[in-house]
């Protein structure tokens, strides 16, 4: 996908919030978008996605399967979680019993049975932000677009987030992250994007970077796991 001379602003005669934006991602990439708050992440974001069309310049490449998370969840529609799930399957070109799978395993998944049939505008953000991520991945996107996916959860689903980000990606989507937070230090290998005075700044991913990963197991698995990591060239140590 390709942003070529890209430029946005609000209202004719208005600041340019993007400015001459040239950038270009690939599938199974994960970029995180960083800046501070105002610098037009969201509005970058949105441009990926094609919710805001350029005032000047074009996206080319986008996938036709567009997941869309935004910051804060439009919570104040007349469903129940589950019923949303299912009608956004739907839109989505899902069969009535596929989308009530999809919805069932991602209720599952991030901890939404207790609100399974609460109204959305009765869920607390957290929750409601739980059910929008749903909604994103409900078909599976070849473009993934999370603006501040960390924002409200709670710890058990905040520790979700990098893993489903690297399955979208580890299936070919490309993946947009957007965070002002240091969460995306969760993203070790990502590009980075950093958004000010209208424009981005790209710094593609460090191949070398080193990370620390920590692995709960049996003791009677740790010399078998060492072994196969150092037979790969990987430093290991155990500490109990």
């Amino acid at each position: 996908m390709l942003l070529e001379d890209v430029w946005l602003r609000y209202h004719r005669g208005g600041p340019w919030v993007l400015q001459g934006i040239q950038l270009e991602t690939h599938p199974g990439e994960i970029v995180t978008v960083q800046g501070r708050n105002g610098a037009g992440k969201s509005t970058l974001l949105q441009v990926v996605a094609g919710l805001l069309r350029p005032g000047k310049g074009r996206v080319r490449g986008r996938p036709p399967i567009v997941g869309w998370v935004p910051e804060r969840f439009p919570a104040d529609q007349p469903f129940s979680a589950y019923d949303y799930l299912i009608a956004m399957g739907e839109i989505r070109g899902l069969r009535a019993s596929a989308a009530a799978q999809a919805a069932t395993g991602w209720i599952e998944r991030l901890g939404l049975e207790p609100f399974r049939d609460v109204r959305l505008p009765e869920l607390s953000k957290g929750t409601a932000q739980k059910v929008g991520l749903a909604q994103a991945l409900l078909v599976p996107p070849r473009l993934l677009i999370l603006d501040e996916p960390w924002e409200g959860l709670d710890a058990a689903a905040r520790a979700l987030v990098p893993a489903i980000v690297g399955e979208a990606a580890a299936n070919g989507a490309t993946v947009l992250v957007s965070d002002h937070r240091g969460e995306t230090a969760r993203l070790p290998g990502a590009t980075r994007w950093t958004v000010a005075d209208g424009s981005v700044t790209a710094v593609p991913a460090d191949p070398e970077e080193q990370c620390v990963v920590e692995v709960v197991m049996a003791a009677g698995e740790v010399t078998a796991f060492l072994a196969h990591l150092h037979s790969q060239g990987v430093r290991a140590q155990v500490r109990s």
